[in-house]
C-alpha cells in the first residue's frame, strides 16, 4: 500500500505560483512513477505531469509545458509540482497518484488539494 497526502494548494491571482507536495508513505516507492492529476469542475479529470520515483524521466501536459515543474525529494519522500504562470484554467483539485512502473493504471491516489486562480 501506499499513502499519498497533497498539500499547497491555496488562491492566487492569475500570473502568480503555488508549489504543491505530495508525500508519500508505505511500501517502498523505487518501481514508483508518480503523478499529477487535476480536475476541474463538471470536467473529466486530467494527466498534469509524471516523475518516475527511480530516474528523470518526468512528463508534461501540453498545457502545462514551460510553467509547471515535477520534481521529487527522495529524502522526504515527497514530489512537487511547482507552478508559476498560473491562469484561471487551471483552477481545479489536483490530485497526486501512484502507480507500479510497468502498469499503465494509476492505482493509489491522495485526497486532492483546491488550486484557484482568480483573474
Amino acid at each position: 500500500q501506499v499513502q499519498l497526502v497533497e498539500s499547497g494548494g491555496g488562491l492566487v491571482q492569475s500570473g502568480g505560483s503555488l508549489r504543491l507536495s505530495c508525500a508519500a508513505s508505505g511500501r517502498t516507492f523505487s518501481d514508483l512513477v508518480i503523478g499529477w492529476f487535476r480536475q476541474a469542475p463538471e470536467k473529466e479529470r486530467e494527466f498534469v505531469a509524471s516523475i518516475p520515483w527511480s530516474g528523470t524521466n518526468t512528463r508534461y501536459a501540453d498545457s502545462v509545458k514551460g510553467r509547471f515543474t515535477i520534481s521529487r525529494d527522495n529524502a522526504k519522500n515527497t514530489v512537487y509540482l511547482q507552478m508559476t504562470s498560473l491562469k484561471p484554467e487551471d483552477t481545479a483539485v489536483y490530485y497526486c497518484a501512484a502507480r507500479i512502473v510497468t502498469f499503465a493504471d494509476y492505482r493509489y491516489w491522495g485526497q486532492g488539494t483546491q488550486v484557484t486562480v482568480s483573474s
